[in-house]
């Protein structure tokens, strides 16, 4: 349980340096210009490679049932893909229980379906599904469980209505918890349904029409200003696809409102011409695929400090399921997209190689900040002693075609098929474990840890925030 890696650049999102790591019982015991190990441990010569904290990925759905359908990755093959893509932890969105459920309901049901199977070290999200006072009452106990964030919907079966996200706002915030929410306007969204199924227009792109981004930007807006009427309450978008909801939030940010925000790489990197393909079903995810227009806004909010955490979304749903479930009809397709297992190195190729973040931000926006965020630094997000061994070594030298024949995950396919990186994941390793090593998963089913998460404090973010209000 020794790892000595040297020769590498370490990275934090404070700073880089070449240096020497060594691991030891599972925690980092040494960082240095040069150790020479006390007693006997694997060397990994890490010469020309980046040397990271271990990837932390807040938003994955694993093994969730939408009612319509369920995921086909299970808390194993899910952090099988993540452990492969650099990932070390996983913070996973818990899907809706039986109606009128108190949330340790949703919390045992979770525990049962990563216990034994997760690879590695893994939290999970609350989820708000209805507003009673029982409910509002057991918030306290599951932040004492080590739950420390919840997530509210403004739409699908359980969507909240402004007074009950208003009492949810109020109560996470008092009992020391983030709230995270999916924000999209419903009767937008049901009334274009209606509407366009009406018509016969049931194509793929039909659902990204449906969803609007004055729909996702509205819903947004709208949380923003509830948040600060609930005594000025913590906030956390997730999934930000578009520029106009980045407008709304970096107008919250410039009057220093607790508000944060993630957005993933598909609304980097893809866009809705994915819609006219022929296997357009693949793309089906909420909210929408947007223009290119879009992917440059979020680049911009990557790049300027603006946008905090790049997660993935995670939720599998495979092209038979699809198909077979839907028969082309979009209203009636599961969504969700796979990426677990690409996020670090598409971000790292796209982001860092290109010259649009440095590695420092890579690390901040993969790692670090979400850790700050969701109860988990400085024991993740961080190489320093005491920290836990969980380190990416990252070769910039290498290019990897992503195929979805060499993915981890139980998808049948991947929407990143025939992309091109620069860099390649060569070691993952977690509590100083190696579990991946050079295109070979080494991991152990149950070996990964259940997370008690540390009650919301504000973090003091490692890149300042460069932001200005819409039109300056």
């Amino acid at each position: 349980m020794r790892v000595l890696i040297k020769n590498g650049t370490v990275v934090n999102a404070d700073g880089k340096a070449k240096q020497d790591l060594l691991i030891e019982s599972g925690m980092i015991r040494q960082i240095a210009d040069h150790i020479v190990p006390e007693l006997p441990c694997e060397v990994i010569d890490a010469d020309g490679c980046y040397v990271m904290p271990g990837g932390v990925d807040v938003h994955t759905h694993f093994n969730i049932d939408t009612g319509m359908a369920r995921s086909c990755d299970d808390f194993f093959t899910g952090t099988r893909a993540a452990a492969c893509g650099g990932t070390t932890t996983i913070i996973d969105h818990m899907g809706f229980g039986p109606a009128g459920c108190k949330l340790h309901h949703q919390l045992e049901v979770y525990h049962g379906y990563a216990a034994h199977k997760a690879v590695i070290d893994y939290s999970f999200h609350g989820v708000i599904q209805h507003i009673n006072h029982a409910i509002l009452d057991e918030i306290p106990a599951m932040v004492e469980a080590g739950i420390s964030s919840f997530k509210l919907y403004l739409t699908y079966q359980y969507k909240l209505n402004d007074d009950e996200v208003l009492q949810a706002l109020r109560h996470l915030h008092q009992a020391g918890a983030l709230t995270t929410v999916h924000p999209e306007n419903d009767a937008v969204i049901h009334r274009k349904r209606l509407e366009f199924l009406a018509a016969g227009k049931t194509a793929p792109k039909y659902h990204a029409l449906s969803r609007p981004e004055e729909c996702e930007a509205e819903a947004i807006a709208r949380m923003i200003n509830l948040a600060k009427l609930s005594g000025n309450a913590p906030l956390y978008i997730v999934h930000l696809s578009n520029g106009l909801g980045l407008d709304y939030l970096r107008l919250a940010q410039a009057r220093h409102q607790p508000v944060w925000v993630e957005t993933c790489p598909q609304y980097l990197l893809l866009d809705e011409r994915c819609y006219e393909r022929e296997d357009a079903l693949k793309y089906l995810l909420s909210p929408p695929l947007r223009n290119a227009r879009n992917n440059d806004a979020l680049w911009c909010g990557i790049s300027d400090g603006a946008v905090d955490v790049v997660a993935t979304d995670h939720c599998t749903f495979s092209m038979a399921q699809r198909q077979q479930l839907s028969g082309g009809d979009f209203s009636r397709c599961p969504n969700g997209l796979p990426g677990v297992e690409n996020r670090l190195l598409l971000m790292f190729s796209h982001g860092v190689m290109r010259g649009r973040i440095s590695p420092e931000r890579f690390v901040a926006l993969t790692s670090a900040t979400p850790a700050k965020l969701f109860g988990l630094w400085p024991q993740k997000g961080l190489l320093a002693p005491g920290a836990d061994g969980d380190v990416v070594i990252i070769d910039p030298r290498q290019r990897t075609t992503l195929r979805h024949a060499d993915m981890h995950d139980n998808a049948d396919y991947s929407p990143w098929e025939g992309f091109g990186c620069q860099g390649a994941i060569r070691q993952t390793i977690s509590h100083g474990r190696i579990i991946y090593n050079d295109g070979v998963f080494t991991g152990v089913a149950g070996q990964g840890r259940f997370l008690r998460r540390k009650p919301f404090t504000a973090p003091t973010s490692p890149v300042d925030r460069n932001v200005s209000l819409p039109g300056q």
